[in-house]
């Protein structure tokens, strides 16, 4: 239930999509709270003012925990109110209990992302909305400034691997700083080799090998369904194929795709029911 543009009320059944989903566009405070508690009826006033007051530059989240136990439990939530800020799925920072107006205000002031931040997620909508050139134009720019920026790397890979460049996602890929987004990049590795090896045509001449080569070229031409289908038919023959090269190559594909395509979903079950 939303109350205003900046005010959403959350439960069990759309805290993924109103809170975790949306984390990764915009950070969301979430306050746990209960109508019996009397701190909570002294900060909702103070946190629904503030989210007003910041015009969008956070979206405040309100949960009752006797309504919706199963989250406070799994959120760690132990006493109320407790205040938990989430970006990109993520708890960032929290605090519990009633406290003054200046120190909720600095929480808030420290969750606005930085300009790079904010950069890398223009360029990630670019990409999910297939704009290649420009997405890696925008991920190249933050790379000047801070060259081992992990989000950014990994978003230039993705780019270069639609745009039929493995051989320069390559060597990114293979030096990925230590960061969150490392075992995507691990992820992507096979599937960048691979597409290396079908550009120096190192890949066999059978039936399967032909069907391989294909998803390939469809995947490093942006068109991932396809590849995904191609790939997935090659597994129902052989679920071993090339010592299993063709099922990491898969989940590559499923990362490209992104999990906020609508798709991702059905082939990480079809890819799990095929092999397991």
């Amino acid at each position: 239930m939303q109350t205003s543009e900046h005010i959403v009320h959350v439960s069990e059944t759309d805290f993924q999509t109103l809170v975790l989903d949306h984390s990764t566009r915009q950070p969301v405070v979430v306050d746990f709270w209960a109508e019996w508690c009397i701190p909570c009826r002294a900060l909702d006033p103070i946190l629904e003012r503030l989210a007003e007051e910041a015009a969008g530059a956070f979206r405040l989240a309100k949960l009752n925990v006797d309504a919706s136990p199963r989250l406070a439990m799994e959120f760690g939530v132990k006493g109320i109110p407790a205040v938990k800020a989430f970006r990109n799925g993520q708890v960032l920072a929290e605090f519990n209990g009633l406290q003054p107006e200046w120190k909720i205000r600095d929480f808030l002031q420290a969750l606005s992302p930085e300009t790079h931040d904010l950069a890398i997620g223009k360029a990630e909508h670019m990409l999910a909305q297939g704009q290649l050139t420009e997405a890696e134009e925008a991920f190249r720019q933050v790379l000047e400034k801070n060259p081992d920026h992990p989000a950014a790397l990994l978003g230039l890979v993705k780019c270069l691997l639609l745009q039929n460049q493995a051989a320069d996602a390559l060597p990114i890929l293979r030096n990925f700083p230590v960061s969150k987004q490392y075992s995507l990049a691990e992820q992507l590795t096979p599937l960048a080799q691979a597409m290396a090896d079908l550009a120096n045509d190192e890949l066999g001449e059978d039936d399967l090998s032909a069907l391989y080569a294909n998803s390939l070229r469809l995947a490093s031409r942006g068109q991932l369904p396809a590849a995904l289908d191609g790939v997935l038919e090659l597994l129902r023959e052989d679920k071993t194929y090339r010592s299993g090269e063709a099922r990491k190559a898969a989940l590559g594909m499923l990362i490209l795709l992104g999990e906020e395509n609508v798709q991702t979903r059905q082939y990480r079950q079809e890819l799990a029911s095929l092999l397991f």
